[in-house]
């Protein structure tokens, strides 16, 4: 096995198959993902693997950077191999292999509102099931600086490699929790002096634009095609709406979500 001498002069080594002796409980791939996992620091990684040949360029070097001063091997191997063990994915020549996700509880992110001295703003996905929706609205709420987001853990996209991909790697940084029952973590956040907003095509909606949105909140954003559920729906405080005015007469979770998850952070001071 190939291990840790940083720099391009790895590359002289001769070429081989360090990869199939160990494998975690996960394989991330995917550069900004890799690298993401590497910075926040919140998993248990095992090792960086490599593909044999691939171009040396900066980002590749700071991958190395990270993992050495982490103290995480890193492997060279057959770049066949890493296509087999990620099921031929774009995984950008680099993988790494970590532990599970690591989830958290909800007062976490109350604690974390706290201790930023800031009103709270969660995420809280209603059975959404498309991974790349998934890391699309996660990759959003961290460039908004959610405190927390929330989603079942049944007949729902859970935070997979290929999430954390979609994400470029954003979710390692946010406090992510699985829930039982979606309407029971609502009341919960409500303990907690939350309001509740729907995100919802309704006749009982406001438009975005029109709604007090300075305040500790939650968004929830309904499942592809079908929504809100019902009992979902009644939990909110009260529904928003975008207002449309094109062709289509609606844009899908993730854009909906990513819009309004941005005008609720502009809406509140900074």
């Amino acid at each position: 096995m190939r291990n840790n001498a940083r720099g391009p002069q790895r590359r002289d080594q001769p070429q081989g198959n360090s990869f199939a002796a160990q494998r975690a409980t996960e394989l991330i791939y995917g550069r900004n993902a890799v690298r993401e996992s590497l910075r926040a620091k919140r998993r248990k990684i095992k090792r960086l693997l490599v593909a044999d040949g691939v171009k040396v360029d900066e980002r590749i070097v700071e991958l190395e950077a990270l993992a050495d001063d982490a103290g995480i091997e890193v492997a060279y191997g057959d770049r066949q191999v890493l296509d087999d063990m990620t099921e031929g994915v774009n995984h950008q020549g680099v993988a790494l292999e970590v532990g599970a996700y690591p989830y958290v509880e909800i007062n976490e992110m109350v604690g974390l509102a706290a201790e930023r001295n800031e009103p709270a703003l969660v995420l809280l996905l209603d059975h959404l099931q498309d991974p790349q929706n998934l890391g699309t609205l996660l990759r959003t709420a961290d460039a908004v600086g959610v405190h927390g987001v929330i989603f079942p853990d049944r007949r729902a996209a859970a935070v997979t490699p290929s999430v954390v991909n979609a994400s470029a790697g954003a979710v390692e940084h946010l406090l992510v929790a699985q829930v039982t029952n979606l309407n029971q973590a609502i009341e919960e956040l409500k303990t907690h002096d939350i309001w509740i907003v729907g995100l919802e095509d309704d006749e009982r909606a406001q438009e975005f634009d029109q709604v007090d949105l300075n305040r500790a909140l939650g968004l929830v954003v309904g499942a592809e095609g079908s929504g809100l559920a019902r009992l979902v729906r009644e939990h909110c405080d009260f529904l928003m709406k975008l207002p449309m005015r094109g062709h289509v007469a609606s844009l899908n979770a993730a854009t909906a979500g990513s819009i309004a998850l941005y005008h609720m952070w502009r809406s509140r001071p900074h």
